[in-house]
């Protein structure tokens, strides 16, 4: 049995249009945030290699968002990352995370200009502490798709990401995406992590109206 409604088409009515209002456990990351002490575990010809980064990300609220009945509120984020003093973009990442109260689902959607995407999702409680988001490259709804080279030498698999919030308002992530790398037997796991301090608020979403739709 579907898990949905025959009727796709009817959207809500009476939701409150204010996403910072209705975020759930996503409202601790809304606004701007820098990250001083990243630390990237990549794979090279020699063997894995470590290097340190620094990073911004600005995570901004979106309008609410709905499929029919469904109904998310959502932050725009874009990601910029530099190794230490050196101005060239070392990664850049754009996508969405998105909450749906209704299922007390997170969803991150993720795009970068190495010609890869991915979608991991996780139930989390609203108010949760810390919570963990999967996809996996053979889902046909949370998966991930990469061009023909990252296919032919570095697929990847499998993607994870754990947020955890801290007590002074700032948060953390830990990022474990295993590829399956040409000439190597065993899967490779690219690790990333880091620790984020808010520099700025976020701006409302530009549709807030103090009324429900």
């Amino acid at each position: 049995m579907s898990e949905f409604s025959n009727d796709i088409y009817t959207e809500p009515e009476g939701y409150d249009r204010s996403t910072l209002n209705n975020l759930g456990p996503l409202a601790r990351m809304a606004g701007i945030w820098t990250g001083e002490r990243g630390l990237d575990i990549k794979p090279k010809a020699d063997g894995p290699r470590k290097q340190a980064y620094v990073e911004r990300i600005e995570l901004q609220p979106i309008d609410p968002v709905t499929n029919g009945p469904q109904l998310f509120y959502g932050l725009r984020y874009l990601i910029i990352v530099n190794k230490p003093d050196q101005p060239k973009t070392y990664h850049e990442q754009v996508g969405y995370w998105l909450w749906e109260p209704a299922t007390s689902t997170v969803i991150q959607t993720l795009a970068i200009p190495r010609g890869q995407i991915a979608m991991a999702a996780g139930v989390v409680a609203a108010d949760a502490r810390e919570f963990e988001l999967i996809a996996l490259r053979e889902s046909e709804t949370y998966g991930i798709r990469s061009n023909p080279f990252l296919e032919h030498g570095f697929k990847t698999v499998e993607y994870r990401i754990k947020v955890s919030f801290h007590d002074d308002g700032s948060w953390s992530y830990e990022e474990d995406t295993v590829m399956l790398i040409r000439g190597q037997s065993e899967p490779f796991h690219h690790l990333d992590r880091n620790h984020l301090h808010k520099v700025a608020e976020p701006t409302p979403n530009p549709q807030v109206t103090g009324r429900p739709a």
